[in-house]
């Protein structure tokens, strides 16, 4: 079997709910498709995320890699020798990890395919669904508290609440979250970097009766110094977002014993391939997993709901980038109910055709 057709295209999408978060205001995001045709007429399908503030990619950025870059290396290659296509183009694309995830996302839409079988069940089958938090970006409390009440009634179990501009907001607004749900919701955080250490440390303090899950990411990603003096002197779990761009960064990170969790996303990483070297070593260290996402299409949060469910050791998801983009042709590849993503059950990510 060869590859004998490679497509490129964009689609942008807009946001049915705009949000903010400590760095930035989001209305629209543009991902970047690709469909790998072979000769034997199966196609797979990949999607990219770029994040210029993550990652330093462009949705531009990525078409310009996938011309200069994955079309050369993946024409006339035989799909089923996923490895040796993505270690070139790793060599060709250090540092565009949403580019090598598309590339790498359609590779094993083809294996599945191929083999006639979910992707999560040739990667070891662990389990057959995920609970997923559902996240809310930065507003006033009242709205906060609203939006909170909304999502439990929909059926989710977990909440994600973004802070991280203001500690006092911050705080005020979780402990009214706390107040309006009661007990039974799980609540996790996630500053996004805006906060100092002991910033991090006194919105620990004060929000104790929130039970809160765990904290992401409270400080700047390159200070990992900082993040680990916030992990050593709070009672709950502190998870690295932007300080994990790579296996190295992990090896780093559990090396030095800097948080208790990782938050692995495909789009930060460079796809599912590398997502499951990262995670060998968080297991090893005895870190939980969280598998994450961008503002992702359906097709890009299936991927990641299938290296999720084949690892017992990625107990946690946060795969809800997909809920609030319109018109996503990819939306099938997922279901969602009362608070669990399931897959399709049908073969690679779960998409025929696109």
């Amino acid at each position: 079997m060869k590859i004998n057709g490679i497509a490129f295209w964009s689609q942008t999408f807009n946001l049915s709910e705009p949000y903010t978060i400590a760095y930035e205001t989001v209305n629209s995001v543009e991902n970047v498709f690709l469909r790998l045709d072979t000769d034997k007429g199966l196609s797979g399908l990949g999607c990219a995320a770029p994040d210029l503030a993550v990652s330093g990619e462009t949705a531009a950025s990525v078409r310009k890699a996938g011309r200069k870059h994955i079309d050369p290396v993946l024409h006339g290659e035989d799909p089923l020798r996923r490895e040796r296509a993505m270690e070139r183009l790793k060599q060709r694309m250090p540092r565009q990890p949403a580019a090598l995830a598309m590339a790498d996302m359609a590779l094993y839409d083809l294996l599945g395919k191929i083999a006639g079988l979910p992707l999560y069940q040739l990667l070891g089958g662990y389990r057959s669904r995920i609970k997923t938090s559902v996240t809310i970006g930065i507003l006033p409390a009242a709205e906060t508290v609203a939006r909170a009440l909304e999502y439990r009634s929909r059926g989710f179990r977990a909440l994600k609440i973004k802070g991280g501009l203001d500690l006092e907001q911050d705080v005020a607004c979780l402990l009214k979250v706390r107040e309006a749900v009661g007990p039974g919701l799980e609540l996790r955080y996630d500053a996004n970097q805006g906060y100092t250490s002991d910033q991090a440390l006194e919105f620990v303090r004060r929000t104790q009766t929130a039970g809160l899950e765990l904290l992401e990411q409270p400080t700047v990603r390159e200070d990992l110094e900082q993040l680990g003096a916030v992990s050593r002197r709070v009672p709950i779990p502190i998870m690295a977002d932007e300080s994990l761009m790579s296996l190295k960064d992990a090896l780093r990170l559990a090396k030095k014993d800097l948080v208790d969790m990782v938050n692995i996303k495909l789009m930060k990483v460079g796809g599912i391939g590398q997502a499951l070297q990262i995670n060998a070593v968080a297991k090893a260290a005895g870190l939980e997993a969280m598998v994450g996402c961008m503002d992702e299409a359906a097709l890009a949060i299936s991927a990641g709901l299938h290296f999720a469910l084949a690892r017992p050791n990625v107990q946690y998801a946060d795969l809800d980038g997909h809920l609030d983009l319109q018109n996503d042709p990819t939306a099938g590849c997922v279901a969602l109910r009362n608070g669990f993503l399931y897959p399709t059950q049908l073969p690679g990510l779960g998409l025929a055709s696109l």
